[in-house]
C-alpha cells in the first residue's frame, strides 16, 4: 500500500528596484525584482519548503541559510534540486504539486510552461506534476499594493 504525505510552503519577498526579478527559475524583463539572500524567487522557495516539509526534513532556511555568504544570490532551483535529492534519499516521489503566485503583476502567462518546464526539471519529474498558477488578492496587502510578491504551495509525495 503507498504511502501518502501533503506538504505546504509559503513564501513571501519584498519587490526592489534595480534587482533582476526571477520566478520559477525564469528571468522576467520587469523594472523590479525581488530582495532576498538567493536569487528571491519565491516559487522556487515555496516548492522546496513544500517537498522538504512533505518528507519530514528541515526547512529551506536549516538547509540554506541566509547567513551563508557562499548563498548570496544562489540560483533557487538550484538548491531546489539539492533540497529534492535530500526527499529522495528517503524513497519519496512527487505525485504532484501545485504552485501560486500571488501579486497583482507580473503578468505569468507568457512565462508560464517555461516555468513549469524548470521546477519540474529541478524536481527531475514530467512537468503535468507541476501546476504553475497565479492570483491577485485585488489590490488588498502586500501584494495587492505591489510591495512584493508571494507565493504558496501544496506537494504531494508518495514511496
Amino acid at each position: 500500500m503507498p504511502e501518502y504525505r501533503v506538504g505546504t510552503g509559503f513564501d513571501a519577498h519584498a519587490l526592489e528596484e534595480g534587482v533582476r526579478l526571477v520566478l520559477g527559475g525564469v528571468q522576467i524583463d520587469h523594472p523590479r525584482g525581488l530582495a532576498g539572500h538567493s536569487d528571491g524567487d519565491v516559487l522556487a522557495h515555496a516548492l522546496t519548503d513544500a517537498v522538504l516539509g512533505a518528507a519530514g526534513l528541515e526547512d529551506i532556511g536549516a538547509l540554506f541559510p541566509s547567513s551563508d555568504p557562499k548563498l548570496q544570490g544562489a540560483d533557487s532551483l538550484e538548491l531546489l534540486s539539492q533540497a529534492w535529492e535530500r526527499v529522495q534519499a528517503h524513497g519519496w516521489s512527487l505525485a504532484n504539486a501545485d504552485v501560486v503566485l500571488v501579486g497583482e503583476e507580473p503578468r505569468l502567462a507568457p512565462h508560464r510552461d517555461e516555468m513549469r518546464r524548470r521546477l519540474a526539471a529541478a524536481l527531475d519529474v514530467e512537468p503535468e506534476l507541476v501546476a504553475v498558477r497565479a492570483t491577485t488578492t485585488d489590490r488588498l496587502g502586500f501584494t495587492g499594493r505591489g510591495e512584493g510578491l508571494a507565493a504558496q504551495v501544496v506537494a504531494l509525495l508518495v514511496r
